[in-house]
């Protein structure tokens, strides 16, 4: 199994149909092991590989939230960019290797056969045991920007 950091392509397409709306569909953020296979053909949110639920964590991840002055969607240069919060578990005790950037909304009660936003590979396995796991998100610029459109 592997995961392999990328914007999923079918996020790419979804956003020339109009199907994201990042600024207000529920975006969220799972975390997952080294059993996972997740890369760019990555299409929607997937259970197999995913941290189990406990130990601070919840199946299906957190919702990312967005802050002033953090924008979701702005511009920056000839880019379109994308922020959110730097998502955080508290008093967490699990394993993570990467996560999935996902888009809630496009998913319904049966299928999550949609809504793949971004791969996140961490370059191994990084564990909490009773503490704070926290992603930090890189500045919202159009060299940086944890997902952009250039």
């Amino acid at each position: 199994m592997s995961i392999a950091q990328a914007m999923c392509t079918l996020f790419k397409m979804d956003v020339m149909l109009g199907d994201h709306h990042l600024d207000t569909d529920d975006i969220r953020i799972a975390l997952y092991t080294d059993a996972a296979t997740l890369n760019a053909t990555t299409d929607g949110y997937i259970t197999a590989g995913q941290v189990a639920n406990g130990g601070g964590y919840t199946t299906g991840g957190e919702r990312l939230t967005f802050t002033s002055p953090v924008v979701a969607v702005a511009e920056n240069g000839t880019s379109g960019v994308f922020d959110a919060d730097d998502p955080e578990w508290t008093d967490a005790t699990f394993t993570a290797n990467g996560a999935l950037i996902y888009n809630k909304t496009l998913g319904d009660a049966t299928s999550n056969a949609k809504g793949a936003i971004a791969v996140l590979a961490f370059g191994g396995n990084f564990t909490v045991a009773g503490g704070t796991f926290k992603i930090v998100f890189p500045a919202p610029t159009a060299n940086n920007a944890i997902v952009r459109i250039d």
